[in-house]
């Protein structure tokens, strides 16, 4: 004879512990921004710093770097053939859902860090930016 296989409970979360939990934390998405850098120098190099955040205008909420494709994180760097548009992905954590326009900043203590102002948000959370 085999033994019956053991219940499994399904979880319970207290009512009050789900009305003491901010309705911007409990957003599980992410952005996505495609970047696309036009090197009209020779020799040029690019990276990203770990310290990039989307910045919500109305709040000053930040939604931090999750992760990066096809771009160096400082200090490395990624050279770019002259005359060539660099194309690069970045993803951060979800902007709150009261958000529809917010600044892409990039804070270092160097001059140079990217700094996109006033993209306006959008349902896909999917942005195409020139730098």
């Amino acid at each position: 004879m085999s033994k019956p296989a053991p219940a499994i409970a399904r979880p319970t979360v207290d009512p009050e512990v789900m009305l003491s939990i901010a309705p911007e934390t409990l957003n599980d998405s992410c952005v996505y921004v495609h970047c696309y850098f036009q090197n009209q120098w020779s020799d040029a190099l690019v990276r990203i710093w770990k310290t990039t955040f989307l910045v919500d205008h109305s709040t000053g909420a930040k939604a931090g770097l999750l992760h990066v494709e096809n771009i160096s994180i400082a200090p490395l760097w990624t050279a770019i053939p002259d005359n060539h548009v660099h194309s690069f992905l970045l993803i951060f954590a979800g902007l709150p859902k009261s958000c529809t326009l917010f600044d892409l900043i990039e804070e270092i203590p160097q001059p140079g860090g990217f700094h996109v102002q006033d993209i306006p948000r959008n349902q896909q959370d999917v942005y195409h930016i020139d730098l």
